[in-house]
This record gives structure tokens, sequence and C-alpha cells, in this order.
């Protein structure tokens, strides 16, 4: 029978087993494009799939391999999938569960990339679009329609923190029979799992908390494994935005250390969460376990923790906000999160200015708003830049 490990220990050891690869503790890099046959009807077994085996790195490398069964272990899901990012991973995903003129459901707010994605498949493949605050049953059943797809949810959502109950959701979704697809990069499978709750697809950017060092673009899928299989024979290998076997190693490395790194982001974020909130030029600070968050019975009911991304708005406009990035010297302007430095951004003019001003607004974003990601420095140094920087706008 096979041991059942804790959290922290199965991100070092699930998926790989060194006697298998001579002994090698750290999983081997395959930098390879090809494999070899040993015989032409080798080679041609392999191409029927009648027998197991490695063709060509856009079907299957092994290092991207023990990443995948990694993803898959942590996910509690059937079977993993690497992609080139995460928006490579999103777009598999819709890809192979619409067609032409079938509707999507989604949560109230999304990511930039991705907006602009459904956008596009709204425009060129008649998609049709709805969402949704998805804060009762009646009102996900009552958005439904005969021809939806799927139900795709952000949660939280970036870069408003809103938070969608996936229990909820599951339940009204398994009454019809429709997928519900959760992009959960802002929380990473230590803090939320969302196939336990009920979901059926799990997308990450592997880029952010998965890597955790800011060097690598990367997006994983975690499922089940008939639905992956058709993902992978189909969308992965005929678009081809697949993993190189070097972005698999470093997030294969990455993992081993992401639950010290999460608790560390979680620790300094709640911590700068508080003093945010009693400064005097903030308006609104929106965190998932601040007791004030409108949803915060939600994240203590499915998030382990409230992560490391901050949202708040400072009192003013576009103009003061800019002036407080302008004003920082520790903390970086950069777009992403999860690097073990601290990152701040203006979503209204970076991450989200795909979408259309109106749009913007019925997802919550203002011009004053910033998205911080707290990083691994001691809080003291991370506040003592927010805070200068507070003070002169």
């Amino acid at each position: 029978m096979k041991r059942e490990y804790h959290f922290e220990t199965k991100v070092i050891h699930e998926g790989y087993t060194d006697q298998d690869w001579m002994g090698s503790l750290t999983p081997p890099l395959f930098q390879t494009s090809t494999f070899s046959f040993a015989s032409a009807e080798q080679g041609e077994r392999r191409f029927a799939g009648e027998e197991e085996g490695y063709i060509y790195s856009r079907l299957k490398n092994p290092t991207v391999s023990i990443f995948e069964e990694k993803m898959a272990a942590l996910e509690n899901g059937e079977r993993g999938l690497a992609f080139a990012s995460g928006m490579a991973a999103v777009s598999a995903v819709l890809t192979s569960l619409t067609k032409a003129k079938d509707h999507i459901l989604c949560s109230s707010g999304l990511y930039g990339c991705t907006f602009g994605l459904l956008s596009m498949m709204r425009e060129k493949y008649d998609i049709s679009l709805d969402f949704s605050e998805m804060e009762t049953e009646e009102e996900v059943r009552s958005r439904i329609q005969p021809n939806t797809a799927l139900i795709y949810i952000e949660t939280p959502i970036n870069p408003t923190m809103k938070l969608i109950d996936l229990e909820m959701v599951s339940r009204v979704a398994k009454e019809r029979g429709i997928p519900v697809v959760v992009d959960n990069t802002f929380s990473s499978p230590y803090l939320q799992r969302p196939l336990d709750l009920g979901c059926d697809v799990v997308i990450h950017s592997a880029t952010k908390y998965i890597g955790g060092h800011g060097d690598v673009i990367a997006g994983a899928v975690v499922g089940k494994k008939d639905f992956l299989d058709q993902v992978a024979m189909t969308t992965q290998k005929d678009m081809g935005g697949v993993m190189s076997p070097f972005d698999a190693w470093l997030l294969i490395r990455g993992l081993k250390t992401m639950p010290v790194r999460l608790d560390r982001h979680c620790d300094n974020a709640e911590i700068i969460t508080s003093l945010l909130k009693e400064h005097p030029k903030v308006e609104r600070v929106y965190y998932p376990h601040d007791s004030s968050h409108p949803d915060y019975s939600i994240g203590k009911k499915q998030m382990k923790r409230g992560g490391g991304v901050i949202t708040f708005e400072v009192k003013g406009g576009k103009q003061e906000a800019q002036r407080l990035l302008n004003e920082l010297s520790l903390i970086k302007i950069a777009v992403s999160l999860g690097d073990p430095e601290t990152l701040i951004q203006h979503p209204q003019t970076m991450t989200h200015a795909v979408v259309p001003p109106e749009n913007q607004g019925s997802m919550g974003i203002t011009d004053s708003m910033l998205r911080l990601s707290v990083g691994l420095e001691a809080w003291e140094d991370i506040w003592r830049d927010l805070e200068q920087a507070l003070d002169k706008i």
C-alpha cells in the first residue's frame, strides 16, 4: 500500500523515483528534441500507440513528464499537462471544450489576456460570453444556457481579489453536466485545490508560485485523464504550445520550496495588509483572509491562507497611483507575481489594458487601483518603501 504523505513532502518526492534514473537525486534534464528507436518496428508501434515510449519532445519528454506527474499529485488530479505558458494552457483548454456558437459563463473578472482570448473566440467563432458575480446558486442557474460549454472561474479574481464559492458553482454545474475550469494561479495547490471542491479542470500560470523565481514562463493543466489525453493528442500536439525540458527542470526545482515560499509570502502579505489599512492615503484594501473582505467566509472555507497578492486603492486617481509607483525604490514596477522580489503594477494600464474601459468598470478595476505581489524580503523593508511612497502622494 502506498503511503500518503503530507503536501510538504509530496512536492519534493512525488512523481519521481531516483532509482529509476540511475540514482540521480535531482531529476535529469533530457534536453533533446527527438528520440531514436531500436528498430523500424518499434517506431511503428510507438506511433500507433501500441507501445509506451518517447518519440519527439513536442509529444512527450521524460523531464516534462516528471513535472506533469508532480502537478497531478499536488492538485489531486488524474493527469497533468505542461505548456509553454499559462496562456498556452488556457488556450488549449478553451479550444478543447468549445466549438463554434457555444456559450461560456465566466466569473465577473478575468486576467487581461484571458479576456483578450475570449474576445477573439467571440469574433472568430461566434462564441458567446456572459460574466457573472456567481454569488448564489440561483444566479449561476439563471446564466446557464442550453449551449453553455463550460464555466470559467478565477478565484481570487485578478486583480480585484473577489472570491467565488467553488463548491457552490460546481454543485450547480453538475446538475447540467457542465465542466468547471478554474485558474488557480493566485493560490497554487498549496493554498487551494479546486478539484477537491468539485471542479473539473485546474489551470496554472506556472510562471508564478510554481516556479517561484521569476526565471521561467510556463503553464500547467490538471484534471481527468480522459479529458487531458484528448487535449494532449489534439490541441497541445497540433498547436504546439509545449513546455521545454529545461523549463520543466526549473519548475521541478521550484516546486520543492513552494510551501516554504508561500508561507513567507502569506506572512508578509498579512502584515502589509494590516499596515495599508491604517494608512491615511489608502482608500481600500482587498486581501482574501482579511476579516473586512466581503468574501472572507469563502476565503476561510476554501483557501488555506490568503496568498501573497494584495490589491489596494489609493485616495485620488491614476495620477496618485502612478506617483506612488514612481516613488518606490526597493519594490519593482513589474507585472507577474510570485517572485522573491516584491512587485507592483497598475492593472488599468498594464495587465488589464486590453480590457475595454466599460468592462474594466464592471470588473471593479479603478484608476486608483494597484496590485502588489508581496515578496520574500523582510516585511519591514517592504513597508518602509511603501510608506515613504504613500507619504509623497
